[in-house]
């Protein structure tokens, strides 16, 4: 037998002897998955305001420099409100593109400038919002604050547990097991994001430009998720 066939022999046995052994090992008996979910409602406490001014013009330069003026003259007055924090402020998109004629060929030119405005102080940023006259309110939204989510993280966290262990015990004694071991373990949390709000409240602002945002606190939901599997016994 050549010497290179007799090197690879002992390699290949103990391969069929390691698949043989794995082949004959049973999967595991009495594993259970399960996924267990608690929620706490928070009030939004973050007011986003999206503010935006439209042109148009026959020269794209023309209308550019119109909506620069309108965002600046925005800006100027959003900056004196803004805080840390509370009143944040910040430009938004700024687009530019041709009107097309009927028969073809560009007639003109529309561009649109937004700004964008949040923050916790509610009260204030409707305030500011009856005192910006170069652009209109385009969107209202709400959104919790991380650190609204961070203040329940810990209550929600332990009730989707206290649900994961009550599921699994209850699940095991109906199998006729007494109780379960963790296998594997794993919790995440997350909160619903940013909810936009009707702007019927927007366009009844627009009819007195001087006055404030009418906006009432929503509710978001903070959630826990805890997956993972148990074994019983």
């Amino acid at each position: 037998m050549p010497a290179s066939t007799r090197v690879l022999l002992p390699g290949l046995l103990a391969a069929f002897v390691a698949t043989g052994a794995a082949a004959q090992t049973p999967p595991p008996q009495g594993v259970l998955n399960l996924t267990a979910s608690a929620s706490v409602e928070v009030p939004r406490d973050v007011l986003v305001l999206t503010f935006a001014a439209t042109r148009d013009g026959a020269e794209p330069a023309a209308v550019q420099a119109e909506l620069k003026r309108a965002l600046d003259a925005a800006l100027a007055e959003a900056r004196k409100a803004a805080q840390p924090g509370q009143i944040e402020v910040s430009t938004g998109n700024f687009t530019l593109h041709p009107r097309y004629a009927p028969k073809g060929g560009i007639a003109g030119w529309q561009g649109r400038a937004e700004m964008v405005v949040q923050g916790r102080d509610v009260e204030g940023i409707g305030r500011l919002a009856g005192r910006i006259t170069t652009m209109a309110v385009a969107g209202v939204a709400q959104r919790l604050s991380r650190e609204a989510q961070r203040r329940v993280e810990g209550e929600v966290v332990a009730q989707a547990i206290e649900r994961f262990r009550a599921q699994a015990g209850d699940v095991a004694r109906l199998f006729g097991y007494q109780g379960y071991t963790l296998r594997e373990v794993t919790v995440s949390t997350g909160s619903d994001g940013e909810r936009p709000l009707p702007m019927l409240r927007a366009e009844a602002m627009a009819a007195s430009a001087d006055a404030p945002l009418p906006v009432e606190p929503g509710k978001g939901t903070v959630t826990a998720t805890v997956s993972g599997s148990v074994q019983m016994k």
